[in-house]
């Protein structure tokens, strides 16, 4: 079940195939340079990194069972925050069960060995809590923001849904009525509907993993059987596959053997491995188009592959995105909207709008989109847009303009960590226990933005700014104009 809008989903488009060939399975590689390298952090820069004034605590531990738990003590306000993530998203989904995970997030709300149906929420809401649950590329997602005095009671409540989920055909019957219901109130019923968040992934990826429909065909959807949804449960929300975050005024001992207690007899499962989610080098600019009956406004979007996550080209593009996108000094903001006028907003990033540039596990997309008049010429906005990417291409970025990126990059990230009282602290925990088994990184990405220099920048943007390496929609208004 769903409490607040996520980002729209798309149905009923096509799924890329996946290629096999040896190209397929390479690497993009960056280009040789004589520029300065990447200053990288040694182990002792790490170590002091965790000395410094802004500093998470971080606990870490695996039980027996293979579950990750972290543990983040916050006394600030009397409350706390559970997370529990399961590593498994829309695109790594198996190929047989498109829209599984996306269906999960209902189910997880039908009821448990102890708790009917519906009694999760309300045991959170009847003790001032708040709750929500999502899926996202590479995990899904539930929490509770309750008082710190009701934790050890929401985390039996967790383990009770992860040890027995109560899968019956009234439920299922039920979700894959809601979920189709979802599909067409907020995507295929929406002016824009998954425009461009869901159509990029699909025109500029290979791998079908990357490239499928992730909000899962509806066929699949209501094909699913009781067996093939008990199946899905039993592989994937075991707890091996899954990470337990806490975040606020806790005690670490204690909230340690609560977890222990509750989840630690709820036994593991063979999981499979994580499909292979490599990209092949994009070798020439895609194009596509499509109309939308709803819309009033025709809109453009582009996306550019990423680096390599956690590559130093990655952290250069995080501000990159700062230079170019973000805020109202951003380079196409000034562009097209202050002194051109095409558009009133443009907007994106990375793993943009579903996430951030952390909480992803794979091939990524850097992407943007505009709506703009009838009058305007696609090509004349994109114009406008090489003009912005070609001179970071070509010319080195002055001091203070990375400077200011920086600074910029870091009050993204620190309103991220404190954000949703707490949830995207635990939000980055979780993503980088899964991820990296290492949640401690929360603690270095601000001196790892700081290694970045103007050379870094420039070959960068050389490298992944290329006009091949980038997909372009354009998106066709035949709702008429207002």
């Amino acid at each position: 079940m769903r409490f607040a809008p996520l980002a729209a989903f798309a149905a009923l488009l096509f799924a890329a195939g996946c290629s096999s060939g040896t190209e397929f399975l390479q690497t993009p590689q960056a280009p040789a340079s004589t520029e300065p390298e990447f200053d990288p952090l040694t182990e002792a820069e790490l170590a002091e990194t965790e000395a410094n004034e802004f500093s998470v605590p971080v606990v870490y531990d695996t039980l027996a069972n293979g579950l990750k738990v972290v543990i983040s003590e916050d006394p600030s306000a009397p409350t706390a925050v559970v997370a529990v993530y399961y590593n498994i998203g829309f695109r790594i989904e198996p190929r047989d069960r498109t829209g599984f995970a996306h269906l999960f997030e209902h189910m997880m709300f039908q009821g448990s060995e102890h708790l009917g149906k519906n009694e999760f929420i309300g045991l959170v809401q009847r003790n001032g809590g708040v709750l929500n649950g999502s899926t996202r590329f590479d995990f899904t997602n539930y929490f509770e923001i309750v008082p710190a005095n009701t934790l050890e009671t929401m985390l039996w409540a967790e383990a009770d849904r992860m040890r027995g989920l109560q899968v019956t055909q009234e439920n299922l019957t039920n979700q894959q009525g809601v979920v189709s219901n979802e599909v067409r109130v907020n995507v295929i019923n929406q002016p824009y509907g998954g425009f461009p968040w869901l159509d990029l992934p699909q025109e500029a990826n290979e791998n079908w993993y990357n490239a499928h429909n992730f909000y899962g065909e509806l066929s699949d959807l209501e094909a699913a059987t009781l067996d093939d949804v008990q199946d899905f449960f039993d592989t994937y929300y075991a707890p091996n596959n899954a990470v337990v975050v806490v975040v606020g005024d806790v005690d670490p001992d204690q909230t340690m053997g609560w977890i222990e207690q509750y989840f630690g007899g709820i036994e593991r499962a063979d999981v499979p491995p994580i499909p292979d989610l490599r990209e092949p080098p994009q070798t020439e600019e895609k194009r596509a188009s499509k109309v939308d009956s709803l819309a009033t406004r025709p809109a453009l979007a582009f996306a550019y592959h990423m680096p390599p996550r956690n590559s130093e080209a990655y952290y250069a593009m995080g501000l990159i995105q700062q230079i170019l996108l973000e805020g109202d000094d951003s380079r196409l903001h000034q562009s097209l909207v202050t002194e051109n006028g095409v558009t009133s907003d443009v907007s994106g990033g990375i793993n943009w709008p579903l996430g951030n540039m952390y909480n992803y596990n794979g091939p990524m997309l850097w992407s943007a989109w505009l709506v703009h008049d009838p009058e305007t010429a696609p090509d004349s906005i994109l114009a406008l847009i090489d003009a912005e990417v070609e001179q970071l291409r070509e010319e080195a970025v002055a001091p203070d303009v990375l400077e200011r990126a920086k600074v910029k990059l870091r009050s993204d990230l620190y309103d991220t960590i404190g954000g949703t009282y707490g949830f995207g602290r635990a939000d980055l925990l979780a993503s980088f226990a899964l991820f990296d088994d290492d949640p401690a990184r929360i603690n270095t990405l601000v001196d790892r933005f700081e290694r970045v220099t103007p050379g870094l920048i420039r070959r960068t943007a050389r490298e992944w700014l290329r006009p091949e390496n980038r997909t372009v929609i354009t998106l066709e208004a035949a709702g008429g104009g207002l």
